[in-house]
């Protein structure tokens, strides 16, 4: 007799009921062993092996060559939600595509990043899409939408999103705390997240490496609270790679492993990426930690559930049902049309004096250390196609009409024995990509030890040296092979691009002596000259002191071709794994000193001059004696096409910024100041005047904007307006709606995105634009009564091209909840819902949930609360306090009461005790507090 069908294998139940049964079939260590990223068979049912992890921010990554589009901040840049969602759908369908052949390939998708570009200099900038939570939310929405696929119940791919929550900074990422006022949670960095995750197409979220007031984001009890909320699907938590374990490791916030685990699991993580694919040490602290009573099946089961609900999703129990289990798309013409109109869309106009477009016949001379370059980041597939703006620009104009220089500076190095570092001729060169294999861990790839080292002779090899600021340099063979140092400490020209988790292609000159020690930076050793080739040496003592001989400045070659072209464009930007990226954050605004040299070269030989950027983040460059500046993020595939076709005019660009362009480093915050109302951060809050603002770009067309509506509904406000193409070609016009509160009770937004819409025009064509916007929208959050409210009075509805290109406005005067003052007389005062600050930080009021303000390190903390109302009256004060120092009080402007402190220090930082003291306050009043020493301070009550 054949055996009933399980439940779980019947695709007629709902897949609740499927989860359940399947999760009741599974024994306890089978149940622990999925917790890990490799979740194993279980072959007694028929279940196969599960990783959740597929890296596919703009192409699916890692696992060799895919189609690679632009990167996410330039996906951002298009404000393009349509687009975004087809981009989502291709990189989906050749997920599934590569699966069939490689089943390695995943199906849950870590992908996109919706941390919100507040700081410029953040190094993984070029992972989010703006700095404005809506637009972020929106093209988030759009990507997760076309990851997920139609189907009503299978999922194409299952997209997590990273990174929970308040993640800008890679110093000390892993042991930094982001204080986040309860303001800026839910109006800035939680809004991302919900509109994203409401919208339906969301598997899941990976928390980020920081903390948040004092609190890792693994143990995050917004999961709980927040999150799992917004949704009625399961929604799986995956940790960061590494990170369940510095909980205790690095963060010190827990004392055993067990209990970091126990906890994370309790806080809502379902799956531990830790160690690579050996599951056993995660495994044996579940264990331990079930055996200690820290966790219960119940926890374990929890999670289980939440990683097959995923599972069923993907179809892997249905492949017969699965519509996308015979996806064949990859690599189509469809797809390669695609990354090009998504890198034409991405590109911005900053500024254009009338150069742009290019004129047909135009001689130009196309210049950089990016010209003939197309760079990858470090979630890019491999290429299967290559286009720079050299060979796009060949491509437009002809070979005869372009003129290049890259304006490397080429160079020997001298031995102090007289003779020069050589490169060895090899047969073997291949042009495979690094990782044109795929590798689950691209961290894992080694340098190459099948090439001959570096040797030493009388006339040596020019190298093209590269400097990318702040010291650190690459050095390239003529074979156009960069210099790279092996595992075996050999120097070797070796490497197709500067990549890899640890780069191991740059090195820094640095003076000593009468030369330079060529120092690498991938080991922090110098390289010498042995016997037996070139290698980093043991110590400085053994290095070897080079002299530098110049061939050719970069500069010289740039004044060469730019004084006989008719237009010059300079390719200037970043290289997206040096000076940048993952781990490593910029210190300045200011593009690398010799891209600068090349430029103001460039503009002394020929004032036609056009400065391309192109780069993962913005730079504050003097615009002001150029033409034409644009900016693209690293574009992708079709990178060097899209930008020569805007430059000649065959389309009109329509990118705007995703975030500001601060003029100076002196506008930026400090980099872990997370206070975006307090410290007057993004478009949203900042007084001074930008580069270029929020919204930017410009036109080959011009447009115009007219009859303004507007009218409030019972939930909604109704927004329309015409727009008119006065230009003379077609182009793209992206309409941008903001809102002001005019008479605001507490600090808003100078002006806040509501709606936005690209919209296409033919010369003279009209068209009318239409916004519904939730009367919601227009919400703050109420630190005063713990919600949202909407506040009575006068909204001014901003209409244009830019946050600050305002074409058209309108003032509406809206109902709503008047303020209340706090009832602090009847509850009190939870510390961290304070109006403003100065000199504190919030912290962890205990290990698992609440916060704490503390005094920041050596400063007097100082906290307003407004509007608190006292009743009938009040005659004393309870404090809830951890630590040493003292608390002040005092009433509007009045005197501070005498200090309170603790009569010793507690035995630990939650450990807290009650102040008792007098205080005497009835009606309403501003109330102040002050803080000093390392005191933690949670509540405060009152009585009497």
């Amino acid at each position: 007799m054949t055996a009933p069908t399980p439940p779980f294998r019947d695709p007629r139940l709902p897949f609740a009921k499927r989860v359940d049964d399947l999760t009741s079939r599974l024994t306890l260590d089978e149940k622990t062993a999925f917790l890990h990223q490799f979740a194993p068979a279980v072959e007694r049912l028929g279940i196969a092996a599960f990783r959740t992890g597929q890296e596919a921010l703009h192409g699916v990554a890692w696992m060799g060559p895919a189609t690679v589009f632009p990167q996410a901040v330039g996906l951002g840049a298009t404000w393009n939600e349509d687009l975004v969602r087809r981009v989502g759908e291709a990189v989906s369908r050749e997920a599934r595509a590569m699966r069939a052949r490689d089943e390695r390939v995943g199906l849950n998708v870590w992908s996109p990043t919706v941390n919100l570009l507040r700081h410029p200099l953040w190094g993984r900038n070029e992972e989010g899409y703006s700095e404005d939570p809506k637009l972020t939310s929106a093209i988030a929405t759009a990507y997760t939408r076309g990851l997920r696929g139609d189907d009503p119940a299978y999922w194409r791919t299952a997209p997590v999103l990273k990174h929970w929550l308040a993640h800008n900074n890679e110093t000390a990422r892993d042991t930094s705390s982001s204080s986040v006022r309860p303001r800026v949670l839910h109006e800035y960095d939680l809004r991302a997240f919900r509109e994203t995750v409401e919208a339906g197409a969301v598997a899941g979220v990976m928390p980020a490496y920081n903390l948040v007031n004092g609190r890792p984001n693994h143990l995050s009890p917004h999961l709980g609270r927040h999150l799992r909320t917004w949704t009625e699907e399961d929604l799986l938590v995956c940790s960061d790679a590494g990170a369940p374990s510095n909980l205790v490791d690095s963060e010190h916030y827990f004392d055993t492993h067990e209990e970091a685990t126990a906890a994370a699991l309790r806080a809502g993580v379902d799956s531990f990426t830790d160690h690579g694919t050996d599951s056993s040490k995660i495994v044996a602290r579940v264990r331990g930690a079930l055996a200690q009573g820290l966790l219960t099946e119940a926890d374990v089961d929890a999670a289980v559930r939440r990683q097959l609900s995923v599972r069923f999703r993907l179809g892997e129990f249905d492949p017969e049902h699965d519509p996308y289990a015979k996806e064949s798309h990859f690599d189509t013409p469809e797809h390669r049309a695609l990354a090009r109109e998504a890198a034409e869309q991405a590109v911005v106009l900053l500024k254009n004096d009338g150069v742009l477009p290019l004129a047909p016949g135009t001689r130009v001379a196309v210049v950089g250390l990016l010209a003939d370059e197309c760079k990858l980041d470090w979630y890019s597939g491999t290429l299967l196609h290559r286009s720079t703006p050299l060979e796009g620009l060949y491509e437009r104009f002809g070979a005869d009409r372009v003129s290049f220089a890259e304006g490397v500076d080429r160079v020997r190095l001298r031995t102090a024995d007289g003779t020069f570092l050589h490169v060895l001729p090899s047969d073997d060169v291949p042009d495979g990509a690094r990782g044109a294999e795929g590798a689950l861990d691209p961290a894992l790839l080694a340098g190459r030890t099948d090439l001959p080292p570096l040797t030493t002779d009388a006339t040596g090899t020019e190298l093209a040296l590269i400097d990318w600021g702040e010291g650190v340099l690459t050095l390239r063979a003529p074979d156009g092979r960069y210099l790279s140092v092996a595992e075996d400490g050999y120097v070797r020209a070796s490497a197709d691009q500067p990549g890899g988790w640890v780069v191991q292609e740059t090195f820094r000159l640095e003076p000593h002596e009468n030369g330079h020690l060529l120092r690498h930076t991938g080991t922090g050793r110098p390289v010498q000259v042995a016997a037996d080739g070139v290698k980093v040496a043991a110590d400085d003592a053994d290095a070897e002191v080079f002299g530098l001989t110049v061939a050719e400045r970069g500069e010289d070659a740039v004044r060469r071709v730019a004084s006989a072209a008719d237009v010059v464009v300079v390719i200037a930007g970043n290289d997206p794994h040096i000076n940048g990226r993952e781990t490593e954050d910029r210190t300045t605004l200011r593009l690398p000193g010799q891209q600068e040299r090349l430029l103001r070269a460039a503009r002394a030989a020929n004032p036609a001059t056009v400065l391309a950027l192109a780069s993962a983040y913005p730079y504050a460059v003097d615009a002001g004696t150029l033409p034409a500046v644009l900016w693209t993020a690293h574009g992708g595939q079709a990178a060097g096409t899209a930008l020569a076709r805007v430059l000649a005019g065959d389309v009109s660009p329509a990118g705007r910024l995703p975030q500001t362009w601060y003029a100076d480093d002196a506008d930026l915050p400090d980099l872990l100041d997370y206070d975006v109302i307090g410290g007057r951060q993004t478009y949203l809050y900042f007084e001074g005047t930008p580069l270029f603002p929020f919204g930017h770009g410009l036109s080959y067309a011009s447009f115009g904007y007219a009859d303004l509506a507007a009218e409030v509904g019972d939930q909604t406000v109704s927004v329309s307006f015409t727009v008119t193409n006065t230009g003379e070609v077609a182009a793209d016009e992206v309409a941008q709606l903001y809102v002001r509160a005019e008479a605001p009770s507490v600090p808003r937004p100078r002006r806040e995105l509501l709606a936005h819409r690209r919209l296409t025009l033919a010369p003279g064509a009209s068209t009318r634009v239409a916004f519904e916007v939730p009367l919601s929208a227009l919400a703050f959050w109420d630190v005063a009564h713990g919600r949202w409210r909407l506040e009575p009075g006068p909204y001014a509805l901003l209409v244009g091209a830019s946050s600050e290109d305002v074409r058209l406005s309108t003032t509406l005067t809206l109902d709503g909840e008047p303020a209340a003052p706090r009832p602090v007389g009847e509850r009190g005062l939870e510390a961290a819902d304070f109006d403003e600050q100065s000199g504190t930080q919030i912290v962890d009021r205990t290990k698992t949930a609440g916060d704490a303000v503390t005094p920041a390190a050596g400063a007097t903390g100082q906290l307003l609360y407004r509007s608190c109302d006292f009743g009938t009256g009040v005659t004393r004060t309870t404090l809830s306090v951890a630590g040493t120092g003292t608390v002040e009080m005092a009433l509007d402007g009045g005197a501070w009461t005498p200090a309170l402190s603790p009569s010793a220090p507690s035995a630990g930082p939650y450990d807290y005790t009650e102040l008792d003291g007098a205080f005497t306050a009835g009606g309403v009043h501003d109330l102040r507090i002050r803080l000093r020493g390392s005191l933690r301070l949670a509540h405060v009550g009152f009585s009497g």
